[in-house]
This record gives C-alpha cells, sequence and structure tokens, in this order.
C-alpha cells in the first residue's frame, strides 16, 4: 500500500476521511484519523450551530466554530487535517478564508464546482487545494478554469461516485446507471488527469470516493488507477466519531433496505438511513421550521417540508424523531463500534488479505 502524497503532504496510508456534517466529522474524528496516518477531515458545514449561544450572528458563529475546530485539531495531532467546504453553502467564502487563515493542510470542495477556489490563496499559504468531481468533465473545466486563470494545478482530485452518503452530485436516473458508477467513471477520470498531469509535469492523485468500504473495496479501485481512497460511513461507527452513540447505532442497526434515495431541500438526492421523521416527510407531513440562517445556496427554504441543517443536527445530538442519518450504500455493513485504530488495522488486514488472495490463485 504507497502512502499518498500531496504536493509536500505524505500521507502514511492512502486513506483520507470524508467530511461529514453536520458535525459527525470535526475535531475529535479527524484527528484519530490523522494521528493513524490517515488525513483527517472536519466539515464545515453547519459548524455556527454549534456556537449560537455564545455569537448570535450564523456567520460569525460558523467562523468562529471553524477556527475552533482546526486548532483543536493541530493541538492534537501532528498529522494531516483537512476541512470539507461544501461549494452550495451560502458562507462559502468565509469558510475558505478561514481554513487558509488558521493552516488547514487541505481543502476539499465539492458539492458544486469551486472554480474559484484558488483566488482565495495569498503568496505564502500553504493549505493544498483538492475538488471533489463525479466526471471526467467536471475535472476538464476545473483544470482549464484553475491552469488557465489562476496558473493553479489541482494538488489532488477526489472522483466521487453515486454510492456516497449524503448529497449527491447526480441526477436520481443516473444513480443506479452502471455508467455513472465510480467503476466506469474513474478510469475516465484517471485519462483526463493524466493529461494535465502530462501538460503541467506536476502530480495530481486521484482519490476515488464513494461506496469504499472495505480493504478489498480499495485494493479494486486503486487498481483501476486510484492513488488513494476516501471512505466517510467506516469511520462513523468508530469511538472517536463526533456524532451521538444514537446516530451511530442506527448504522449498526440499519438493514440493506433501511438505505434511501431521499429528494432533500437543498434540490440534490440524497442517501440515508429510512426512519419515522423520513416517513413523515415522505407521508407529505410538514415538520415546523423555520428558516434564520439560509445556510445552503439551492435549499429551496420556503416550500420544503423541513430545514435539512437542523434536522441533521437533531440526528448528531441522537434526535432521530426530529432528524435522520445521512449514509453511504454500505452503511448496513457495520457490526460494532470500535477505535479508529482498530479501524485502520482491519482495513489495511483486509486490504492484505486480498491481495494475498489474489497471488495464491
Amino acid at each position: 500500500m504507497e502512502k499518498l502524497k500531496i504536493g509536500n503532504l505524505i500521507a502514511k496510508y492512502p486513506i483520507v476521511q470524508g467530511g461529514m456534517g453536520v458535525g459527525i466529522s470535526r475535531s475529535g474524528l479527524a484527528v484519530a484519523v490523522a494521528n493513524q496516518g490517515g488525513i483527517g477531515v472536519i466539515s464545515a458545514a453547519g459548524l455556527g450551530l454549534f456556537h449560537l449561544n455564545e455569537i448570535k450572528d450564523y456567520k460569525e458563529a460558523s467562523i468562529y466554530g471553524l477556527k475552533q475546530e482546526i486548532n483543536k485539531a493541530k493541538q492534537k495531532t501532528k498529522g494531516i487535517i483537512g476541512v470539507n467546504i461544501m461549494v452550495a453553502l451560502t458562507n462559502f467564502s468565509d469558510m475558505v478564508k478561514t481554513a487558509i487563515d488558521e493552516q488547514a493542510d487541505v481543502i476539499f470542495s465539492g458539492a458544486g464546482l469551486p472554480l474559484d477556489l484558488p483566488s482565495y490563496l495569498r503568496q505564502g499559504d500553504k493549505t493544498k487545494l483538492v475538488p471533489i468531481v463525479s466526471s471526467a468533465r467536471a475535472t476538464k473545466i476545473i483544470c482549464e478554469k484553475w491552469i488557465g486563470k489562476y496558473d493553479y494545478v489541482p494538488d489532488a482530485i477526489v472522483v466521487e461516485g453515486p454510492k456516497a452518503g449524503g448529497h449527491l452530485g447526480y441526477k436520481l436516473n443516473q444513480l443506479d446507471d452502471k455508467a455513472f458508477s465510480l467503476e466506469e467513471n474513474l478510469p475516465n477520470v484517471v485519462e483526463e488527469v493524466k493529461r494535465w498531469r502530462e501538460k503541467t509535469s506536476r502530480n495530481i492523485p486521484i482519490i476515488a470516493a464513494g461506496g469504499i468500504y472495505s480493504g478489498e473495496d480499495m485494493y479494486k479501485i486503486m487498481k483501476e488507477g486510484a492513488d488513494a481512497v476516501q471512505l466517510a460511513t467506516r469511520f462513523v461507527t468508530t469511538n472517536e466519531c463526533d456524532a451521538s452513540i444514537e446516530f451511530k447505532n442506527s448504522y449498526i442497526n440499519a438493514k440493506k433496505e433501511d438505505i434511501v434515495i431521499i429528494k432533500s431541500p437543498v434540490g440534490m438526492p440524497g442517501r440515508a438511513i429510512k426512519n419515522k421523521f423520513l416517513e413523515s416527510v415522505a407521508r407529505g407531513e410538514k415538520c415546523p421550521k423555520q428558516c434564520v440562517h439560509h445556510c445552503i445556496k439551492t435549499c429551496d427554504n420556503v416550500n420544503s417540508p423541513y430545514c435539512i441543517m437542523i434536522a441533521l443536527i437533531n440526528a448528531y445530538y441522537g434526535n432521530l424523531d426530529k432528524g435522520f442519518c445521512f449514509a453511504g450504500s454500505n452503511a448496513y455493513k457495520a457490526k460494532e463500534i470500535i477505535s479508529v485504530e482498530d479501524t485502520f488495522n482491519a482495513l489495511i488486514k483486509e486490504y492484505e488479505d486480498y491481495e494475498n488472495s489474489l497471488t495464491n490463485l
């Protein structure tokens, strides 16, 4: 298993922990992953909700919250700490500036094309910039824009398939279409990135994401050209994950048929674990809500039956009568809550066992 090199950053293992909001991946999980030699990632989504008692303005509270999480992480690890910042956030600009000011090692950015991300870097800033894409076409658009306008080559690229958890960058009819699967998409992205590597003489690692759960999954997708993998769902059922025990147990108790696609208020399909809250929404029942913060650009905050951020923070706290858990397609495979260290050990063993099984054929 090769190390992951993003510029001058070197992760012992080619494992990136996916960013999960609201609050599911804060500094606690990110530090634990970084300490094991992976890249730990803090999600910027909804961080302001945790600090409204101290700071009434949501955007100011979000800046404060992100500063707190990055500083906590840097005090507890010498490993690599990234921040996931969705383009769809209305405070995207604030979050990017804050992450750079606080010297986050990497910014991962998707849920839209982060076409102007390099414009935030100043001379001397060391934060690496990694877009999250769903296709070779999106890869081409970003590379053309970043290199053409900013003379900036992406430090790495995450290609995320439709089996991921949370909001998905695909249309509903594409989710089960093999043509849009990670396995089909990845080779196209590899070819596109190869072109830009040759053109710029720069290494651009490709990180595969979406539905990768086991070491065997890692091995197979890396053999298809990925330099590393991003996993989120597997890290939810760890002791160090920042979510409530109720959130984690929803994964443990889920059956395969409980993992469903929902229509999110933000206008994207999403993958989540079916529960009573989502069933009530499906029946057309409206949950009391008040959009105070307008935190996501694409959210239909007038007609949607519930506030997505409030539903997600309720789930974070374990109040699943008023919220739900986003999850990847393989969430039902979780059987127990273990440490991040044990999770890494299991992934590495699964990877090596599968590799050895092939050599013994």
